[in-house]
């Protein structure tokens, strides 16, 4: 009998410390450390300031700016920032950039559907490793993931020429 009891005691003691051990805090995890927040909560660990929503698109001389939506795919597309790389031509309506695999890159989480209508200056995830960059409006029946929007796209066409052409992103 005093063997069985002492047994529930060790168990009941082993149950205990381990709803302890499991127990969180009710506030949460910890947030991460904010320099010069201005709302956005995405640290930017590099250099320890948020990450902005808004992307500077350089093409050549000619600068745009777009603002980006807040889910995974931006999140870690925005990790790649900033990025200077060759966008090939493709339908005469769009500039596409293949993301490298590898142990450092790889594919980008998606939450694809179809938009009905690319606008202009759309910034899309085709598949997930295909980074497109709208320059005419269209219908497609294809499904993209969005990243963001140019704000004033006007010029994008011209600025972006026909054939490949070298595209700079980075945050504001």
């Amino acid at each position: 009998m005093k063997s069985i009891n002492g047994a529930r005691i060790s168990l009941l003691l082993l149950f205990l410390v381990g709803i302890m051990a499991c127990k969180m805090d009710d506030n949460g995890p910890p947030s991460p450390v904010m320099i010069g927040n201005s709302g956005n909560n995405e640290p930017d660990t590099a250099s320890n300031k948020p990450l902005s929503n808004k992307l500077r698109i350089r093409v050549g001389s000619t600068t745009f700016t777009a603002t980006l939506l807040e889910n995974a795919t931006v999140t870690a597309f925005k990790a790649r920032l900033p990025m200077t790389v060759s966008m090939s031509e493709l339908n005469g309506n769009e500039k596409l950039y293949n993301f490298p695999t590898g142990p450092n890159a790889g594919p980008l989480p998606t939450n694809s559907s179809n938009p009905g209508t690319i606008q202009t200056g759309d910034l899309m995830l085709y598949g997930s490793s295909t980074l497109v960059l709208f320059y005419k409006t269209f219908p497609t029946a294809y499904s993209y993931t969005k990243l963001g929007q140019i704000d004033k796209p006007a010029g994008l066409e011209t600025a972006l020429g026909s054939g490949s052409v070298t595209v700079s992103f980075d945050l504001l």
